[in-house]
């Protein structure tokens, strides 16, 4: 499979394309929901729209992952020896720990001036996160 991706002409750049719709699903919805929680579209449920944005934010992640991977798995070497990539990977360490501590402590049902600051956090995790990757190939 690695050397499919290594010997096609259009199998990475696809993978790469596959990646970024990812991360645009994982990272649209993550301000969709910060968004209304600071405010905007207040007739929106918050339940509802956090039901709806994190189900697809998760399966953005997963495709991200999953592509990720497999990006990596075809020039591992190289990546552990880039800089923004060991960043990147500990900004997703950091983000998973934020995400953790957020739903864990009920921050989405609570919505106070901590769960505000947790979605601030995040999506300047996330941020990071892409700068981050398209940082690796420069």
């Amino acid at each position: 499979m690695f050397a499919a991706l290594q010997s096609h002409p259009w199998a990475y750049p696809a993978l790469e394309a596959l990646h970024i719709i990812g991360i645009a699903l994982l990272v649209g919805n993550l301000i969709a929901l910060e968004m209304r929680v600071f405010g905007r579209a207040a007739a929106l449920p918050v339940e509802s729209l956090a039901r709806l944005s994190l189900g697809i934010a998760v399966c953005g992640f997963g495709l991200a992952a999953a592509t990720g991977s497999l990006m990596f798995a075809t020039q591992a070497r190289e990546l552990i020896a880039n800089r923004a990539f060991v960043l990147k990977m500990g900004l997703l360490v950091l983000a998973a720990c934020n995400a953790a501590w957020f739903h864990g402590r009920g921050s989405l049902h609570k919505l106070d001036t901590l769960a505000r600051i947790q979605m601030l956090l995040s999506t300047l995790i996330w941020v990071a996160v892409v700068f981050c990757g398209r940082w690796i190939a420069y």
